[in-house]
């Protein structure tokens, strides 16, 4: 297994340049809903999701994707690493890449985790050793060899976009000397969107590391509670209650229902159809309601204390 270093380092510079390779801009689906919106004085600080919510996702979730696009995916990230596949060859990496992940899964529930996530790099490795073993080239893999291919099949699988008023919300943010924290269903590459299309890295854009919580890094996803209250010990610390923290996500499920269920207040985002989760069905959101909705970002300046 490729061990997880407990810092990222500083500035990947050659995996931002292939993120920014497939930079294209894409544009939200507006949503049927309204926003509702209250001033909420007592929010001292403000934790956001990423996919859906700070950045348009192309597939609606990191993870989301079908069959057939996995293989095309996977065959054009292979080319662009140097490992020439056919499609034969792509399609049983692909299955690779989904088998390896069910194990995953399937280990980490046995030891009790309910929402398990995995480490895309240890996945991405068990890809490689299969191809290298079956003489389809690229050498046995390293740390750098698994992000590359990772990055590349992310790229293709889920194209990225800021959402519209990002920059204008992080920079408005800023100023505010408010605590800004992420808690988001995420991998390695997640945190290298922001230099990739907003050219600075998460402290320059007023992030504090140690609010930034991501499911690679904890082997669990949301809905667990567990990404909240990690991020609420750190704040509790500072004096913040979790009552004076705003949590901003798209999914009424993964985001809405545990934020609120570790005390915090929270704005459902409704920004872009593709991966607003109202969830309406679902049990769960009967007992939980969000307490504003957003349809752009730059309604927060709505929703906060005012300055």
């Amino acid at each position: 297994m490729i061990p997880e270093s407990p810092v990222e380092p500083a500035v990947p510079h050659e995996l931002i340049a292939r993120l920014r390779r497939h930079v294209h801009a894409l544009t939200p689906i507006p949503t049927d809903q309204q926003a509702r919106l209250q001033r909420l004085p007592a929010v001292r600080s403000v934790l956001f999701d990423v996919y859906g919510t700070l950045f348009v996702s192309a597939s609606g979730d990191i993870a989301a994707s079908d069959g057939q696009e996995r293989t095309g995916a996977m065959a054009r990230a292979l080319k662009a690493v140097g490992i020439p596949a056919d499609r034969t060859t792509a399609d049983r990496a692909a299955e690779v890449l989904v088998e390896a992940i069910a194990r995953a899964h399937k280990r980490l529930k046995e030891r009790g985790v309910a929402y398990p996530e995995v480490e895309i790099r240890s996945i991405f490795e068990e890809v490689l050793e299969y191809l290298h073993t079956r003489g389809c080239g690229g050498g046995k893999p390293t740390r750098e060899f698994c992000e590359a291919l990772a990055v590349e099949y992310e790229c293709r699988s889920n194209p990225t976009w800021p959402m519209p008023g990002l920059a204008e919300t992080l920079r408005g943010l800023k100023e505010r000397n408010m605590p800004l924290g992420i808690v988001s269903n995420a991998q390695f590459f997640t945190p290298l969107l922001f230099p990739a299309y907003l050219e600075k890295s998460l402290p320059l854009l007023g992030f504090d590391p140690d609010l930034c919580v991501f499911s690679y890094r904890l082997l669990e996803a949301k809905p667990s509670p567990r990404l909240f209250l990690h991020a609420l010990e750190v704040l509790t610390r500072r004096g913040i209650e979790p009552q004076q923290v705003l949590y901003v996500g798209n999914d009424r499920v993964n985001d809405i229902w545990p934020a609120a269920q570790t005390g915090m207040r929270t704005a459902l985002f409704a920004g872009d159809s593709r991966s607003f989760r109202p969830r309406e069905a679902d049990p769960i959101t009967r007992s939980v309601r969000e307490d504003v909705l957003l349809t752009d970002l730059r309604q927060l300046a709505d929703v906060l204390p005012v300055v």
